[in-house]
């Protein structure tokens, strides 16, 4: 299986170009006040520092995902200040409860507080919605983790740090057809998230070109997505032997658990949303054992940034890193390229460095915690190879 792993890893820096990264993206009912935001000082005088802002859900459901990119993001910018240099920073961070219209809320929140740079949002519904507004205020946007090509697509501002989504699912089919050829594979998907629904598209029409045998599909919504007993039933029926499971960990626990609970073994092969599962309160690990998943970082790389991000995230915030974190560092730090690849200071606008980090973006090759050589080309995609994992015995293994 550790063979099979390490050829995931050269086939996928062959086909992919891109791949995906995500949040949740359906709407939250919840609300989020912005007497909930968090903010660090830079340590700069008032005026030396460049602010840049950071949205995600800082409370609700997904929390876990935009609490890492606060997170990864202030570490980031604690070292950069820490380091000295012309280029400082002041950081503030938002809740927006994975919600596209508080999301926006809370992104004049941040210009109004004097935003010059965001790092966000999290989750790709928040990001989608705000990206527009970004766009028309020409405000420069750098997601840490939002996938959706309906980001990026007409905005010439917004940029990704994460995979798209198409990327992933072209990637997955061609790992399984090149390595498990005989794998009879079920597709569940949640065919009310787009970060779902654009994986499994582009994974069935792969599956198809490269000959994977899918031998039925099945899905789900955010409100049907407590129960998952017909469809595992409909896929052992089948004969099913892989789950091909492109969403995130809270829906990946219910369908692991209700498996195991009918012992239904087969393989599961998720996606970079399953990153957090292991994290997940009161969810029995043993469960994940044996998942494949694909993932721009693993904590337990033994490079020496890596360990050492790792450990001072678990000192600050008492757990270990995921990518999520790992992503919004590394946007840090881009930003960091960008603003002095264009010459820009603090006391320029929003709108004037907007536009002058536009044209410096594609002509940027940063090395991050999540990719090395990152490039982006003008539509505001990035280039880089993802890593593939097992989970054994509670922890990422890599091949």
């Amino acid at each position: 299986m550790k063979k099979k792993f390490f050829a995931m890893v050269l086939t996928l820096a062959m086909v992919l170009s891109l791949a995906a990264c995500g949040g949740n993206d359906t709407a939250s009912d919840d609300t989020a006040s912005t007497d909930s935001a968090t903010e660090e000082d830079a340590g700069s005088a008032s005026g030396a520092a460049f602010k840049i802002g950071t949205i995600g859900p800082l409370t609700g459901d997904t929390a876990i995902y935009g609490t890492a990119v606060a997170n990864g993001a202030k570490i980031a910018v604690d070292e950069i200040n820490a380091a000295g240099g012309d280029i400082q920073f002041e950081i503030k961070s938002e809740d927006d409860v994975a919600d596209g219209e508080t999301s926006v809320n809370a992104y004049n929140t941040l210009m109004d507080w004097g935003m010059q740079l965001l790092v966000g949002p999290t989750t790709t519904g928040a990001a989608v919605a705000v990206s527009s507004v970004v766009n028309s205020d020409r405000t420069f946007m750098l997601t840490p983790s939002a996938s959706s090509t309906d980001v990026i697509d007409g905005k010439d501002n917004v940029f990704q740090v994460c995979f798209t989504d198409p990327h992933q699912g072209t990637g997955a089919a061609d790992y399984i057809a090149e390595n498990m050829p005989d794998a009879k594979v079920y597709v569940l998907y949640q065919n009310d998230s787009a970060y779902s629904q654009g994986i499994r598209d582009t994974f069935v029409a792969e599956a198809e070109v490269k000959g994977v045998n899918v031998v039925d599909e099945g899905t789900f919504t955010k409100d049907t997505a407590t129960d998952f007993s017909v469809q595992l039933t409909a896929a052992q029926t089948a004969g099913a032997d892989t789950l091909f499971l492109p969403f995130y960990y809270q829906e990946a626990s219910v369908v692991l658990n209700q498996a195991s609970q009918m012992g239904y073994a087969p393989t599961f092969f998720g996606v970079d949303g399953m990153d957090g599962i292991l994290t997940l309160e009161n969810f029995d690990t043993s469960l994940a054992e044996g998942v494949m998943l694909l993932t721009p970082f693993s904590a337990d790389a033994d490079d020496e940034r890596t360990q050492t991000f790792v450990k001072t995230y678990q000192e600050q915030f008492g757990e270990t890193p995921n990518q999520f974190a790992a992503d919004a560092y590394d946007a840090v730090y881009i930003l960091k390229a960008a603003l002095e690849a264009a010459g820009c200071t603090p006391d320029m606008s929003a709108a004037d460095i907007c536009e002058a980090l536009i044209p410096v973006m594609p002509t940027l090759s940063v090395d991050g915690l999540t990719g090395a050589g990152m490039t982006w080309d003008a539509s505001g995609a990035v280039s880089k190879a993802p890593m593939a994992v097992v989970i054994e015995n509670g922890a990422y293994v890599l091949p």
